[in-house]
């Protein structure tokens, strides 16, 4: 089976979405390179070339020394049916189709962090991450970064300090450590989290896989806080990604002016990210604090609420939690009216957001 599902991974032309698409029409990664050729190329986006690429004796050799690499350090693959495959990808439409682990934690945790940020990290920025990984420890999340230097650095070291999982997401095989000035710190990871790739041994840090392993840390976790970056950069690649995964996305503000904030004010100006000062900041927007219930008598005596508001609460109240798109369709409100009223009762602590843009009342 892993053979397969190996192989079907090196056939040139057969990208994550596509082969998510023929394991799901054939059944398995196996079916696949027993369809006939003509029933294939009846696929949306399979044509002639790629058919016959599935007959391809060198894919399966290559495979094949794949394997032996695997079996020989002990690293688990992960094809993205398996249980241990990351539930959180499996919602990703280009999520990897196979993934390369070496660890002993859950990737699963119910509360993972990804913490990135500017190579050229500051004192100040690095102060900034070490606090705020400090103070998440009571909610012993998983740290999820991607080994660089600078604040992702920080971020894994810090974890390590705290003893929580951290783990790296590598843009290489596992066959190295890049940088390898890191490499003893990623020695400490596999005992106390993990490193994770996509890419095959021999796979060098070459430019081009690093958006590809940022879309990895943005769909691994539930919250992405960026801690200084750049206008342009890795960082700010992350966040657009993790906004598009429907994550929440946190932003430390930096200084006017300094290059290395720029991006960061940039996130939280343009609504991209909520302006974090301090880890309370992840704590209520995640509704990771236990928050104090209210009857529908007391917010009925606390709280002024607009028709439009008691028409949403009433609605949240009779099915528990719901997503601002529910909200809208049951009460026929429009998508303008539902977030400013949605807003104000955050505001005033009525409802609260949970990961996935989901809203219940406090």
């Amino acid at each position: 089976m892993l053979l397969y599902q190996i192989a079907l991974c090196l056939i040139p032309g057969i990208g994550d979405v596509l082969g998510k698409k023929l394991v799901t029409m054939c059944g398995s990664a196996e079916a696949v390179f027993r369809e006939p050729k003509r029933i294939l190329q009846k696929v949306k986006g399979v044509g002639e070339v790629l058919s016959r690429a599935v007959g391809n004796k060198d894919i399966f050799r290559r495979a094949e020394k794949e394997m032996i690499f695997l079996n020989r350090f002990g690293i688990s693959p992960l094809f993205f049916q398996d249980p241990l495959y990351p539930t959180r990808l499996t919602h990703c439409i280009d999520s990897p189709l196979l993934l390369f682990y070496k660890g002993n934690t859950d990737l699963n945790e119910p509360r993972v962090v990804g913490i990135v940020g500017t190579r050229s990290a500051t004192g100040y920025g690095k102060r900034i991450c070490r606090d705020l990984v400090n103070g998440l420890a009571t909610h012993r999340p998983l740290i999820v970064s991607g080994l660089a230097y600078g604040i992702d650095s920080c971020a894994h070291r810090a974890a390590l300090e705290a003893e929580l999982p951290t783990v790296a997401v590598l843009g290489h095989g596992l066959d190295r450590i890049y940088p390898y000035t890191n490499s003893a710190m990623a020695e400490k990871m596999i005992s106390c989290g993990g490193l994770i790739t996509e890419f095959f041994s021999g796979t060098n840090p070459d430019r081009e896989n690093f958006p590809k392993r940022n879309r990895i840390i943005a769909g691994l976790c539930d919250a992405l806080i960026v801690v200084e970056a750049a206008r342009k950069g890795g960082a700010l690649i992350t966040a657009d990604i993790a906004n598009s995964y429907n994550r929440d996305v946190f932003s430390v503000p930096g200084r006017i002016g300094d290059p290395w904030s720029e991006g960061s004010n940039y996130l939280i100006r343009t609504n991209q990210a909520h302006l974090l000062q301090s880890f309370e900041n992840v704590e209520y927007i995640m509704g990771w604090r236990e928050p104090e219930k209210r009857s529908a008598q007391q917010r009925k005596i606390f709280l002024e609420m607009t028709p439009d508001e008691e028409l949403i609460v009433r609605y949240v109240e009779q099915v528990k939690s719901s997503s601002i798109d529910d909200i809208m369709i049951h009460t026929h409100l429009s998508a303008g009216k539902v977030s400013v009223a949605l807003l104000n009762l955050e505001f005033e602590g009525v409802v609260q957001v949970l990961p996935g843009k989901i809203y219940l009342l406090s």
